[in-house]
């Protein structure tokens, strides 16, 4: 992008240069020729000048100075012999006449090498000119090309993140209204992203529980039901009931699909280079603060998870951390029998006890935040099949419960580069 917009500007700046520079160079040398015949003219017109005076006594001394360096002055007169002043001028001079008198004439002569000098000279210095034009346009170009290369790169960045799922809001601004409006819609189209997100796991986990509630309800009258002396009842009941628990599977199958679903995008993670990156984001916000971020992630820790989804939780934790905690913040990963924990920790006062239970929930800050970066965090963890508590209040520390990256995540592709031919 950086490459076009300064192709682009630099190109229209070498078509003006050469549109404008071309012809100027050419009307500056006609009009050196142009001033030099002047300057000879006027001469003439002096000398002719003291030719009319009283007398017919021609003064030599006065004519000499009349005549330019290198220059020849020819006098010609009726009656008297030709009158020349000066040195040979060479082959092809400038000669300017002027008659004078009656029949006379007078004729003055400059090398054609001075001429040919002063054009060289005035149009090597329009020729700078242009390109002193040039080089000022292409350092404009440059910057110009910098100032909007970057924040339009920032930008697509931006959105290229809101679409892998990265709904955190880009605070910096570029000094650009038309590039700063574009930052402000992601911004609204990140928040309502979020917190339509939140809204549909909200929607899923109370339809499932719903449902579940009312198929287990069902379940039991039909058990009952089916004990029924009757036997017809009996065998109608027993239908009933096979149905219903073929309806508790089909609910499962298609949770488990949407659950799926959202986790489309999962993948093995190397969590110590991944949580790096979102250290590396933060650490100049909670340096400013006169804070520290410590990070202590082992090898080989591997999640299945998305990575722009988990780069949002942790940051989100991060900023909870930055904005109500103190100290310095602790980035920590450790693996159990069945999933990969992450905590974040800070020596902060931590939770309200009041909060603890609705921590969580959106909308619910001990502070002047939205409250809604948790509530976020948690929902996009859930996504990707992990769990996200409150494992302690005092001091906070919040704890991401992933799961581990499956072997044949990892043996599969090393499988298939081994039997790959060489």
């Amino acid at each position: 992008m950086r490459r076009r917009i300064l192709q682009s500007t630099l190109l229209v700046v070498a078509l003006t240069a050469l549109v404008l520079g071309g012809p100027l160079a050419i009307t500056t040398w006609q009009l050196v020729d142009d001033f030099d015949r002047a300057e000879l003219t006027s001469r003439l017109e002096q000398v002719a000048t003291r030719l009319e005076g009283p007398g017919s006594a021609v003064d030599i001394a006065g004519l000499e100075l009349a005549v330019p360096t290198g220059g020849r002055l020819t006098l010609e007169q009726a009656g008297r012999p030709p009158l020349v002043i000066g040195d040979d001028v060479g082959a092809d001079p400038v000669v300017e006449t002027l008659p004078i008198g009656s029949g006379g004439t007078i004729t003055l002569e400059e090398p054609r090498a001075v001429l040919l000098s002063q054009q060289v000279q005035v149009t090597l210095v329009v020729l700078l000119l242009v390109v002193l034009s040039v080089a000022t346009g292409t350092v404009v170009a440059t910057l110009t090309a910098r100032r909007l290369a970057e924040p339009l790169r920032d930008v697509a960045d931006r959105a290229a993140r809101l679409g892998a799922g990265d709904f955190r809001s880009a605070p910096a601004r570029h000094g650009i209204p038309e590039l700063d409006a574009v930052s402000e819609v992601l911004d609204t189209s990140a928040v309502a992203l979020a917190e339509l997100v939140q809204r549909e796991r909200q929607l899923v986990g109370d339809v499932s529980h719903q449902l579940r509630s009312r198929l287990t309800a069902l379940q039991l009258r039909l058990d009952e039901l089916a004990t029924h002396p009757d036997p017809s009842a009996r065998s109608e009941a027993l239908a009933a009931l096979d149905q219903a628990e073929k309806l508790a599977a089909v609910l499962d199958e298609l949770l488990e699909a949407a659950r799926a679903a959202r986790a489309a995008g999962a993948e093995p993670l190397d969590l110590r280079a991944g949580l790096e990156a979102v250290a590396q984001e933060w650490r100049p916000a909670l340096r400013a603060a006169g804070r520290g971020l410590k990070v202590r992630v082992p090898d080989g820790m591997r999640a299945r998870v998305t990575p722009a989804r988990i780069r949002e939780a942790v940051g989100a934790l991060l900023d909870n951390a930055l904005r109500h905690g103190a100290g310095t913040v602790v980035l920590a990963v450790r693996a159990t029998e069945k999933s990969v924990v992450v905590e974040v920790t800070d020596a902060g006062d931590g939770v309200p006890e009041e909060l603890v239970a609705h921590v969580f929930e959106r909308g619910v800050s001990v502070g002047s935040s939205t409250g809604i970066g948790l509530a976020l965090a948690r929902a996009l963890v859930e996504a990707d099949g992990g769990r996200l508590e409150l494992s302690r209040a005092r001091p906070p520390t919040f704890t991401i419960f992933l799961p581990a990256a499956r072997a044949d995540d990892v043996v599969a592709p090393a499988a298939r580069r081994a039997s790959s031919p060489r």
